[in-house]
């Protein structure tokens, strides 16, 4: 015993024996090249290469292309001459292959909307890259964080639930219509647009692109989908991908386009413009496929699935709507000459649930007036430390909070991290953007003077902004503090347009379903066809005013300007307008009664007038205004 001890011993080294020996992974180039292409030939082949080459003649015989395999079973192959079971569950085994993902080990994540998530190696690359994991320090919500306590989770997690669901939905369509003939490659394609559709966002997510980038750079257009298009090039590329990609079967660059326009549209839009099909990953027999991570058509994608769950859960709010019952239900049917995800028709309710979903975490949280104006002050601070953030770049370069951008280099070092950069530094030139974070941390925030709407929705620039902004100064009421002066720059006025997801446009007009009985026709579902209590108009804007002096007098006087204000403007009353300025309302005749225009709805009754209660007049209520 002593001896065979011995022997091992000399074969170890010293070192060795004291190792964890490495676990070995073989990887094999994936066979799928997009069988759906292949002539008789490469099928048979194919089976040469999978040990199957005796039934090579039989396949040959029946001239069985690439595409009729997908429509093998065991009947036809029983058919063709292929006798015994276990010959035909092995060919089976070997063609499920080509368009399905088990054949690979998979990763589990534990996650708390979708229980234990499963993700293909390739993506399991992608998320363990420098640029991807950036998304663990920028919080999905942004502000919102900082009203609700639970909102904590990150773009992180976020993108991986999108990566799983794009992959859920792919796959329910492939199993339940296998004449779509969807590859791995497509599947894979689907999920890491799903995974890296956020890459671009930056702090505080969209504050960053919709209020931070428009002020600090007002001559150029940008959003976040297009700085995740040049993210996802610079994780490729920076990290060694393209073979590993094309080890898993993806074909490059056509996946890379791919990839990029199902997060995007297509990516050259002046050549696009005329053409009937304007992407060039997929052809337009599968132009479901980019209906799945960021649907253009109607906004019914799992990039809001995802947010819908996720966001619910970590707010506290009842999320309405269930996804499952939309992959149950998932079909694709031809609609004017193109291949759309359709749904049942039973499930028309559902959807508008969804959309109301949306709109409703869009007023209670998203747009929440606290929340807004903190982001609104983080985006001033960040302003003002704009040009003295120093933020190193490819080639040495130095950039900016806002030229950052620009370089992904710069971008992938710049998370919500910088508002603690700013807030703990001890630089002189950062001291206004300082003491305007302090100010958020202990709760200093500007107050929001109320909330109004246009009668019709207005064009709202940087232009009109600061002209509100004047008018509320000069908007003095003659009852108002004599001893009270307020200057434009004490105001605050934010725009907010609340919707469907498609402006003032029903987002189910352009849904199509189909019924039981034929589940290859698509037909549209009209809104007077579903409920009568269902939303009349799909868009309004909000027009909120904050002041910047929070001493008491300054409140008071300013909150009767911004009654003036609404007045002078003919903007509906706010809420409590009666209580912080009773003498002015009444100055304005169509303020003086509380049913404000719904009075002519056709209710059946006569009654126009309610009797007063408390000193004012009964309101009618009318659902979904």
């Amino acid at each position: 015993m002593a001896n065979r001890k011995r022997q091992i011993d000399e074969v170890l080294s010293s070192d060795d024996r004291f190792q964890t020996p490495e676990k070995k992974v073989s990887v094999v180039r994936q066979p799928d090249t997009d069988f759906t292409g292949w002539g008789v030939q490469e099928t048979c082949q194919y089976l040469r290469r999978e040990g199957l080459g005796e039934w090579e003649d039989t396949f040959r015989a029946q001239k069985i292309s690439g595409v009729g395999l997908r429509y093998l079973n065991d009947a036809k192959l029983k058919e063709i001459g292929i006798k015994h079971l276990g010959d035909r569950l092995q060919i089976l085994h070997s063609l499920r292959k080509l368009w399905q993902l088990e054949a690979e080990p998979n990763k589990v994540f534990n996650d708390p909307i979708h229980g234990h998530v499963e993700l293909h190696p390739l993506l399991i690359k992608i998320i363990d890259t420098p640029q991807f994991q950036r998304l663990r320090n920028i919080k999905q919500l942004g502000g919102t964080y900082l009203v609700f306590p639970g909102a904590s989770h990150n773009r992180f997690e976020h993108s991986i639930g999108v990566g799983y669901l794009a992959g859920q939905l792919v796959q329910a369509l492939n199993e339940r219509q296998p004449e779509l003939l969807i590859s791995r490659r497509d599947i894979l394609c689907v999920q890491i647009a799903g995974l890296c559709h956020d890459l671009g966002h930056g702090p505080f997510s969209h504050m960053f692109d919709g209020m931070f980038i428009p002020k600090a750079r007002p001559d150029i257009i940008w959003k976040h989908e297009m700085a995740s298009l040049t993210m996802f090039d610079y994780l490729v590329d920076d990290n060694g991908l393209k073979p590993v990609m094309e080890e898993h079967g993806l074909v490059l660059p056509q996946d890379l386009d791919f990839i990029k326009e199902q997060i995007a549209g297509p990516l050259d839009t002046k050549a696009a413009q005329g053409q009937k099909w304007p992407y060039k990953g997929r052809p337009e027999d599968k132009s479901f496929l980019y209906e799945i991570v960021a649907n253009k058509k109607n906004g019914i994608d799992v990039d809001k699935w995802d947010y819908f769950a996720r966001d619910c859960y970590h707010l506290g709010i009842q999320n309405n709507f269930d996804y499952h019952r939309f992959l149950k239900f998932a079909r694709v049917c031809e609609v004017d000459g193109q291949k759309h995800i359709c749904t049942r028709d039973k499930e028309v309710g559902n959807l508008y649930d969804m959309f109301h979903t949306r709109n409703c975490l869009h007023r209670r949280a998203y747009q929440h007036k606290v929340g807004n104006i903190i982001e609104t002050m983080i985006t001033e601070a960040f302003l003002k430390a704009d040009p003295h953030i120093q933020i190193q770049g490819s080639g040495g370069k130095v950039l900016t909070l806002s030229t950052a951008i620009d370089d992904m280099v710069a971008y992938t070092k710049l998370t919500d991290h910088v508002f603690e950069q700013i807030l703990n530094s001890s630089s002189s030139e950062l001291a206004e953007a300082r003491q305007i974070l302090h100010n958020i941390v202990c709760r200093n925030l500007y107050k929001c003077l109320g909330q109004t709407q246009p009668d019709k929705a207005v064009n709202v620039t940087q232009e009109t902004i600061h002209s509100w902004e004047a008018d509320l100064a000069q908007a003095i009421p003659q009852s108002g503090h004599q001893d009270v002066s307020l200057q434009p720059e004490d105001f605050v006025v934010t725009v907010i347009v609340i919707d469907y997801g498609m402006k003032e446009k029903n987002p189910i007009n352009n849904v199509r379903f189909y019924c039981k009985n034929d589940l290859t026709k698509a037909i549209q579902i009209r809104k007077n066809q579903v409920s009568k209590l269902l939303p009349e108009h799909f868009a309004e804007q909000l027009i909120r005013v904050y002041c910047k002096k929070t001493d008491e007098r300054s409140l008071e006087a300013a909150k009767k300007h911004f009654v003036q204000w609404c007045m002078n403007k003919n903007f509906s009353k706010p809420q409590d307008g009666d209580i912080i300025a009773p003498e002015l309302t009444p100055l304005k005749p169509s303020w003086r009664n509380n049913n404000d225009g719904e009075d002519g709805e056709d209710n059946g009754s006569k009654e126009t007038n309610c009797a007063p209660v408390n000193g004012h007049s009964k309101a009618k209520t009318q659902l979904f205004k």
